[in-house]
């Protein structure tokens, strides 16, 4: 696994979009030049569904700072309008996330525990904001479900960096 470094160009990563269409990660739409991109372990996981739950009631004040929101997971389209569906969320929704892709992301990957969690290996959460010129401003990539920045902090964080031409942080790795 690599991680991507702060101030990168994020990997533009194009998937197919519930509803129709494809969508591309890293490419912020609906006229704003930001882009918030969560990606979810899957509809297996009540966490995601909470998180997501709280990020669809977020996305209008996302959206009024100039960030386009969007989100992804490897399930399948039906599992992904499954978790649309029993959740009524309204966000942007890639699905079908290949291992590759998410390698290529610096997600952890893990395997199902068992045949009742889910059939397929899937991307752990991660978080990136990718700013107007494609580079990741903020990147939160987690191992486990229970560690995710809260959203009302990275609102305050988005709208504080962008108020204040704040610079990309984290820059520099440490040997």
């Amino acid at each position: 696994m690599h991680a991507l470094d702060a101030g990168s160009p994020f990997p533009k990563t194009e998937l197919p979009r519930l509803g129709g269409g494809t969508m591309t990660l890293g490419a912020p739409d609906g006229g704003r030049d930001w882009q918030l991109v969560v990606i979810y372990r899957g509809l297996h996981c009540p966490l995601c569904k909470t998180y997501l739950a709280e990020l669809d009631q977020m996305q209008t004040a996302f959206h009024k700072i100039g960030v386009d929101v969007v989100t992804a997971s490897g399930d399948p389209e039906a599992k992904a309008q499954m978790m649309v569906d029993e959740k009524e969320l309204t966000l942007p929704m890639g699905y079908g996330l290949s291992v590759e892709q998410m390698r290529t992301l610096g997600l952890y990957v893990s395997d199902p525990r068992s045949r009742q969690e889910t059939d397929r290996p899937f991307g752990e959460p991660g978080l990136f904001v990718i700013n107007a010129e494609g580079r990741i401003q903020m990147v939160d990539i987690s191992n486990a479900p229970f560690l995710r920045p809260p959203l009302a902090s990275v609102l305050k964080g988005i709208t504080f960096t962008r108020k204040n031409d704040y610079p990309i942080r984290g820059t520099h790795m440490t040997a």
